[in-house]
């Protein structure tokens, strides 16, 4: 009888801690929280859920309590409240309690010198937690699988995967045998930075010691194999994985099939989608977001929209990505309106465009010269919160220059910085080949030292493009110029800069100066293309040094240079015009060899030559 009142007694005064009564609302109400519940031994604190999400404050109260016992708790009940305590990232403060409690007399064992030596690699303290490594060996403790896949996570959270390999071995040489979590995080480690034969060697020597690896050890090494374009290695790996009773995962068949169709290679991707299929995988939205992107990229559109029509009838919800992969290949390949229909497919879907659909229709729009409609496009995004960046602008600029709207790129290039959006290298770019192509010279000249006075580097495309317009606008010697000036800057100049300034010498008539520049290209370790060729002789024939002419036409087939239509139609030309017809018919003769033909300029002077009796009909024959 009095052991039932002292149980009533007990269940009264805990059941009064929970609940409080509030004397405005006459409501009882029970209180979860850890202060609430301070009656609690240390015990039941340590083995309720309250210890799940402890506070800091209750933490160190529940700590000062446990030293209050008498008798005083064990080191496994410290182990439980410091664990508790770990799990909720509070790991300062975790080492803190502990320190006391080894200054107050309660060694550490095993299990507590773990925990302390998990919060030091997870405070990226990776020197004290070896420390306490050695501590442990001292006291003469066996470091355990726990303790080395602890200092081996905090080896890898640093990126010093080396050392985890080395560390890994060291666990094999000591009888000690890593958990398979371990070996998943070394080889995730060497995968990030792209280790992946190193990787593939320490599963070999895991699986020697009866570690048996799964998909997610495999996933990372896979994956990277797949993003460094050697999918063939990767279905290798995933065939050998079905050998071995490796359960492979939707994950794992995306990765292959996503590298299959980045390689161009469908129908095997298409084969391996059928495949898992029958083999009970179920295709996410990811897969069919890979096959898709894969046939729009390879202009195959009927099977891109089938696929779509297929998911959407296995009632899975095609996402932003899906559209993406749709509206951009399409804009490419100048199907705008497919393109708009599934715009607006999406539109009613209720999925929001990005940015990145955005600027692929204003791309579409600036091909189709629907410029104003573009201009439209870029206020609806903005509207829609969607910020146009760099990108977005460029495209648009570009669309304005290209149609001789160089004003309106401007005028979109001043109101872009209002936008917080800097101005970059294309930009620059792009708005001075508008205006050297729009005759205003002085305009991109202006620009282009507003491009370096506001710190955007020019590239060798500013350059070509600036020289270009200088050259064909006569300003040869400024361009010379700024030539010599990128020569002193160390900047590489390749062959394309060099054809830029002999055409524009050649259009000027500095035929002499350069054939010097053209002779001093193998000294500066410059290689000379048929374009360069084509240029030069081209100048040569119009200063009517046919027989130069002929000389490096036959000097270019012995350089190993390939003559091209444009050499034999310039040289045929020119020796017609010379009167020189038994020449011309050879060169005739060998072009037509060669699978080129005669070009419109060729075939108008030979018309006209025939019609003022310089030639017989049969050399217009010869030409077909």
């Amino acid at each position: 009888m009095m052991m039932m009142i002292l149980r009533t007694q007990r269940w009264s005064r805990l059941t009064t801690l929970r609940l409080v009564h509030s004397t405005e609302t006459g409501i009882l109400r029970n209180e979860r929280g850890f202060s609430s519940d301070r009656n609690l031994s240390y015990r039941e604190k340590l083995r309720s859920e309250l210890l799940v999400e402890i506070k800091r404050d209750d933490a160190v109260a529940l700590f000062q309590s446990m030293f209050r016992s008498r008798p005083l708790p064990t080191v496994i009940d410290f182990n439980r409240l410091f664990s508790g305590i770990a799990r909720t990232k509070q790991y300062g403060l975790v080492l803190s309690l502990c320190k006391q409690m080894d200054l107050k007399g309660i060694a550490y064992d095993l299990y507590t010198l773990n925990i302390v030596i998990n919060c030091f690699c997870r405070s990226r303290k990776l020197g004290f937690a070896f420390s306490v490594m050695g501590k442990m060996l001292k006291l003469g403790y066996e470091p355990n699988t726990i303790t080395f896949s602890t200092l081996i996570n905090g080896l890898c959270l640093q990126g010093r995967v080396s050392q985890a390999v080395e560390l890994v071995d060291r666990m094999v040489e000591m009888k000690v045998f890593p958990h398979l979590i371990t070996l998943n995080t070394i080889v995730n480690g060497l995968c990030l930075q792209d280790r992946v034969s190193e990787a593939m060697a320490l599963i070999d020597r895991m699986m020697a010691n009866g570690c048996h690896p799964d998909q997610f050890t495999y996933g990372p090494v896979m994956n990277r194999m797949c993003k460094s374009g050697n999918t063939a290695l990767a279905l290798d790996l995933f065939r050998k994985m079905e050998g071995r009773k490796i359960k492979l995962d939707v994950v794992i068949y995306n990765m292959i099939i996503d590298g299959l169709c980045k390689d161009g290679s469908l129908e095997d991707a298409f084969t391996l989608f059928n495949e898992m299929e029958t083999k009970g995988v179920k295709a996410d939205v990811i897969t069919y977001n890979s096959l898709i992107g894969g046939f729009c990229s390879f202009g195959r559109w009927d099977d891109a929209a089938q696929l779509l029509r297929d998911m959407v009838a296995r009632e899975i919800t095609p996402n932003l990505f899906t559209f993406n992969a749709l509206i951009d290949p399409l804009v490419k390949e100048g199907k705008l309106t497919e393109a708009k229909e599934l715009y607006n497919e999406m539109i009613l879907r209720g999925i929001d465009p990005d940015i990145i659909t955005y600027s692929s229709l204003i791309h579409g729009l600036c091909i189709d010269n629907r410029l104003d409609e573009a201009d439209q496009m870029l206020d609806l995004m903005v509207s829609k919160g969607c910020d146009p960046d760099i990108v977005t602008y460029n495209i648009l600029i570009n669309g304005y220059c290209k149609s001789k709207r160089v004003d309106d790129g401007m005028r979109l290039f001043r109101s872009m910085s209002v936008r917080g959006v800097i101005a970059n290298t294309v930009t620059y770019s792009t708005l001075i080949q508008g205006f050297c192509q729009s005759g205003q010279l002085d305009d991109a000249k202006e620009l282009f030292q507003e491009m370096v006075s506001q710190g955007v580097h020019p590239n060798i495309v500013t350059y070509k493009i600036l020289l270009d317009g200088l050259c064909d606008n006569g300003e040869v010697e400024e361009a010379l110029g700024i030539l010599e000036k990128m020569h002193k800057s160390k900047m590489e100049l390749d062959i394309g800069m060099y054809n830029i300034i002999i055409h524009g010498m050649c259009n000027a008539s500095k035929v002499d100066e350069a054939w010097n520049l053209f002779s001093s290209l193998p000294l500066k370790g410059v290689k000379r293309d048929v374009k360069t060729y084509n240029i030069m002789i081209g100048g040569l024939c119009r200063k009517s040094s046919l027989s130069e002419a002929d000389m490096l036409f036959t000097k270019m087939k012995e350089d190993g240079t390939a003559p091209s239509d444009c050499t034999y139609n310039t040289l045929i030309r020119a020796h017609l015009r010379g009167s020189d017809i038994s020449n011309s018919v050879e060169l005739i003769e060998e072009m037509k060899r060669c699978g080129f033909a005669a070009n419109a300029s060729t075939i108008k002077m030979v018309m006209d030559m025939l019609v003022d009796g310089r030639l017989d009909k049969s050399f217009l024959d010869m030409l077909s």
